[in-house]
């Protein structure tokens, strides 16, 4: 079996021979490491290696091993599963950002947090880009995702950073690209408006991942590639 340090050295070559075949630099695409059920021995070694975003799923399950991953003194944790809006205190007090606002409400929710903890915290608005019922997520068409961008300013502690998508999974990597794509469409046509710069597009996952740097992702969100195989869904 390859050690994780040999995986992540791998992924970053591929991160960043995608990058090139599409005239990007390869620094402009940040490797998360999905970290949901992998154990805090594992995740340091990860941080050994030179991650330095890894993503959360629950907060419960976070709030149980942070304090084994002090010694990641440089690491972002990233919420990137489903939260619920009554968790929002939480999360804004454990996560540096929280990558699966879906609603309105929780993006009022995780600002009033965030200004009760006195920090800034980073946001990016999920996009239900194959429209699936099993999934979270603003439609693209979504009037609600809008409004959300209108107000925005209002949100004082909360930093609307960009997108985020999971597209409905197809065994050949090339069919999530016309999700990749109008996603980044998607972003093109929120950012003008709402005059916020949305520079960041979380999108592509362990088998997809250089489709989506090809089609503009500025983060790869890997567990399966990094950790291998492990119960549940990779996110």
């Amino acid at each position: 079996m390859t050690s994780i340090v040999q995986n992540v050295a791998v992924i970053l070559e591929r991160i960043a021979n995608a990058a090139r075949r599409v005239n990007r630099s390869p620094e402009e695409v940040t490797l998360m490491a999905v970290t949901k059920t992998v154990e805090p021995a594992r995740i340091i070694e990860a941080y050994k290696a030179g991650v330095r975003v890894f993503g959360e799923n629950r907060v419960q399950e976070f709030t149980g091993k942070a304090e084994a991953l002090h010694a990641c003194s440089e690491a972002r944790w990233r919420l990137i599963g489903h939260l619920q809006s009554n968790k929002s205190s939480q999360a804004a007090e454990l996560f540096a950002a929280v990558d699966s606002v879906d609603s309105i409400r929780l993006a009022q929710r995780l600002n009033a947090a965030a200004q009760a903890f006195g920090k800034k915290l980073e946001a990016l608005l999920e996009i239900n880009i194959g429209a699936e019922d099993s999934k979270h997520g603003f439609s693209p068409d979504s009037p609600e995702l809008r409004d959300l961008l209108k107000q925005s300013a209002e949100l004082t502690h909360l930093e609307i950073r960009g997108l985020m998508a999971i597209p409905p999974f197809t065994e050949n990597p090339e069919g999530a690209r016309p999700y990749f794509r109008r996603l980044r469409q998607l972003r093109d046509e929120l950012a003008k408006p709402s005059g916020l710069k949305l520079s960041a597009l979380s999108m592509g996952m362990s088998h997809d991942f250089e489709v989506a740097i090809e089609e503009g992702s500025t983060c790869v969100r890997i567990g399966t590639a990094i950790f291998g195989e492990r119960i549940g869904n990779e996110k």
